[in-house]
């Protein structure tokens, strides 16, 4: 019946999600999405699948051979008697959730803007292959098919039941809930690019003519490649624009503030010069912060030494170079809302945001 084959392609899902949560986070593994997953409007870097309120309840009573109940169907309160009564749409949606079932499909929500979807398809239809294909080889020599099943699904679910989370995920609590549950947190990309080489994956791509060890081994070298020099780029840029925009306008704005306080002290040495000397003493002491941040940050996106592998180099951008950015930009945070609109060469948040052109 569809029901059965539905429950038997869900119980796919759920298996297939839960062992190779690992591909999925590589399928959409890049240092932008990075900085996407786990924001508060990305999942995070966790995989976990949704299924809903009714979803789950099915779920129970087939783990526990229990009689499913279902709901009634609930009708929305609109405050008024004059529209006709519309029936609540039951299949809800959690826009925190990785993989979420809504209603009909399965969505797959970690891809960042930039990523093609012909990676995710890939691994997921490499590794629902697989979970389907255990299935038929042990229901194709069971006596009793319907009682082989039913028993399929059910130890199915009870084995993989800690993929399911149907709360918010952007909640701290999950973080520790999931690491309680033994799930994996990938939180970067040189987490998870390492994974795309285990023996089992290679065996797993083998086994359906999908990739080769060679072709495996060349992806994951090419997006550790991509990942570090992506890295290199940006901090490059970062430099870029600190020395020849920021700290020449602080500076500009610093003399400005010097100019304006001694032709005070001109006119009137009893003129108090309170704010251009507060001002100047602060914009000074977070420019020369910057300064140094940005002169160690130019040190290590040059690095002189040799690495033994991309991996390796990788690992060093993400450690060395990406941290010392995340440094640089508090300090540029801290130094940029000082310094006057007119002296900065490119448009404030407040100017993108709220102005017309």
């Amino acid at each position: 019946s569809q029901n059965a084959q539905f429950l038997l392609f869900l119980a796919a899902v759920i298996k297939a999600v839960d062992e190779h949560q690992d591909l999925l986070r590589i399928s959409v593994a890049s240092a932008g999405n990075d900085h996407r997953l786990g924001a508060n409007e990305a999942p995070p870097a966790i995989i976990s699948i949704f299924v809903g309120d009714d979803l789950g309840e099915i779920l129970d009573s087939i783990e526990k051979e229990t009689p499913y109940k279902g709901k009634d169907k609930i009708f929305m309160e609109i405050g008024t008697d004059i529209l006709p009564k519309f029936p609540k749409d039951t299949t809800d949606r959690n826009r925190t959730s990785p993989f979420a079932f809504t209603g009909n499909k399965f969505e797959f929500r970690m891809p960042g803007s930039s990523d093609s979807v012909a990676c995710p398809n890939m691994m997921l239809n490499t590794i629902i292959s697989d979970a389907l294909c255990e299935f038929a080889d042990e229901l194709e020599k069971a006596g009793n098919f319907k009682s082989a099943l039913n028993k399929l699904v059910r130890e199915t679910i009870q084995k993989h039941r800690r993929i399911i989370f149907n709360g918010n995920n952007y909640a701290s609590e999950w973080l520790e809930e999931a690491q309680k549950r033994g799930l994996l947190n990938l939180r970067s990309t040189v987490d998870a690019l390492p994974y795309y080489i285990k023996p089992e994956n290679i065996a797993l791509f083998g086994k359906f003519g999908v990739l080769t060890e060679t072709e495996v081994r060349s992806r994951c070298e090419i997006l550790l490649e991509n990942y570090y020099k992506q890295i290199g780029i940006e901090a490059l840029s970062m430099i870029d624009m600190i020395r020849k925009d920021l700290l020449p306008a602080a500076t500009a704005c610093m003399k400005d503030l010097g100019d304006t306080a001694n032709s005070k002290k001109q006119l009137n040495a009893g003129i108090d010069t309170g704010y251009e000397e507060a001002l100047l003493r602060k914009l000074s002491t977070l420019s020369t912060k910057l300064f140094e941040k940005v002169e160690n940050l130019d040190a290590s996106a040059n690095p002189s030494r040799e690495f033994g592998d991309t991996l390796e180099e990788a690992v060093y951008y993400r450690n060395t170079v990406f941290a010392q950015m995340e440094e640089t930009r508090a300090a540029a945070d801290a130094l940029e809302p000082l310094i006057g609109s007119k002296y900065l060469p490119y448009p404030t948040y407040g100017e993108l945001l709220f102005s017309v052109v």
